[in-house]
């Protein structure tokens, strides 16, 4: 690369902040010369941390935008609910973007970043993170080359385990789709749905279903003993799974969450203070059962695509193992993969194979181990956008807003789907596209 890229962070949490962190890795890449957000403390925290000057620290993008500063491109780390509404105004300045997904809350939304951002000649790159992993881009690169044949099904499946699940959809802030504005498919499976639509190479899906609901996480499901608080009034918090203590305090597990409710603290980082907020006002410190969550805690999607293959997506939550697994089936190999084992075998027919009864293939494993956040995607994604940005050659995991909308679309109308339990013919709109 020949040019550093500057960007503005606009919404200092943890995506941002994650993306951000490339232009320490890599100052000669990227650096970041704004910041914007209406919480001085996480303001602060972020601008001291990749060394923004005091005057290019903002509150809001209608403050950061009458400064008129010097960047090629915004990283978009906002709530799915406001991410049309900075979007918009940011594109329409001219800036490039890095936009965390879910790209919006409806088609309308959607369509209309899309729409700005060409009739402004911007970039966007979606935060697509799982297309590079080096799990993911495999299994692409093999369907690319060929190995499998023609793909016709493909099968996926996403196991969320009790402490995420009880950390971030039902205590924390994608616990509520009148919150959030997302269900819990576009907040948590949207890469998933991404993949699917990805591996397919640009096939449009034709139909979706979809079924699911809220099981456990609700107050009729609640033990004997418990109560609203887990530190407060319950009596079996020490022998919950689900305790506020073992979670955040003992195993220190998805602290960072629980630390967000403490940016107006000084002292957010101390576990004295985070002890006391979870007997407080701390959202963290509820009850799984006493929450005010309504997001799905399983769902299935099936959907089938204009080339008569069909993929299916599976939503598991409160599982043991958290893990992301895949079957795709072509009409000359299969392959398998988990990706929390960093493993995919490939299984080809053979029928020259001997004394093994039915098992007449030959399986080849091949090792996708991976450091980092999702699975070295993180740090990935983050590099590519500099190049997409400068213009040169990006990878075949490019994250593209225009390549990013099937696997919205799908979403969208999965819901749909599911609260009208019938088959939803999907509208794609593609001719504004």
């Amino acid at each position: 690369m020949s040019k550093k890229i500057k960007v503005a962070i606009v919404g200092c949490g943890h995506r941002s902040e994650v993306y951000a962190s490339y232009s320490l890795k890599e100052p000669e890449k990227m650096s970041i010369v704004a910041v914007v957000d209406p919480n001085d403390i996480r303001l602060n925290r972020i601008g001291d941390k990749f060394h923004v000057s005091r005057e290019n620290r903002f509150h809001s993008v209608e403050e950061f935008l009458e400064k008129k500063i010097i960047a090629d491109a915004v990283i978009n780390g906002t709530m799915d609910r406001i991410h049309h509404e900075t979007a918009i105004p940011l594109l329409k300045a001219g800036y490039h973007m890095l936009l965390e997904k879910p790209i919006a809350l409806s088609k309308k939304e959607l369509l209309d970043i899309y729409h700005t951002a060409k009739d402004n000649h911007c970039k966007v790159m979606i935060c697509h993170v799982l297309r590079y992993t080096p799990f993911y881009r495999t299994i692409k690169q093999m369907i690319m080359d060929g190995t499998l044949g023609e793909v016709f099904q493909i099968i996926t499946e996403e196991n969320v385990s009790f402490h995420h699940m009880a950390t971030a959809f039902v205590r924390g802030k994608w616990n509520s789709s009148l919150t959030c504005g997302s269900e819990i498919m576009m907040a948590k499976c949207c890469h998933d749905l991404d993949v699917i639509s990805w591996l397919k190479s640009g096939v449009a899906p034709k139909y979706v279903s979809s079924m699911g609901g809220l099981y456990l996480y609700k107050k009729e499901k609640a033990p004997v003993g418990s109560g609203m608080k887990c530190l407060v009034d319950c009596k079996i918090e020490s022998t919950c799974q689900y305790s506020a203590r073992k979670m955040y305090l003992d195993s220190n597990v998805w602290n960072f969450y629980a630390r967000e409710y403490l940016d107006r603290f000084e002292d957010r980082d101390t576990m004295e203070r985070l002890e006391w907020s979870l007997r407080e006002n701390n959202p963290m410190g509820r009850c799984v059962w006493q929450c005010d969550n309504n997001v799905m805690d399983h769902q299935s999607v099936m959907i089938k695509y204009e080339d008569g293959s069909v993929a299916t997506h599976i939503l598991s939550t409160g599982t043991a193992r958290p893990s992301r697994t895949i079957h795709v089936i072509g009409t000359k190999a299969e392959i398998y993969g988990d990706m929390t084992e960093g493993a995919i075998y490939l299984r080809k027919h053979d029928l020259t194979v001997k004394d093994k009864g039915e098992n007449l293939y030959e399986e080849i494993k091949i090792d996708c181990n991976a450091g980092g956040g999702h699975g070295g995607g993180d740090e990935r994604l983050s590099e590519d956008f500099c190049h997409f940005i400068e213009g040169t050659s990006t990878s075949i995991s490019s994250t593209e807003i225009g390549d990013s909308i099937y696997g919205h679309m799908i979403g969208f109308d999965a819901d749909v789907a599911m609260k009208e339990n019938r088959v939803v013919l999907i509208d794609l709109e593609m001719e504004k596209v």
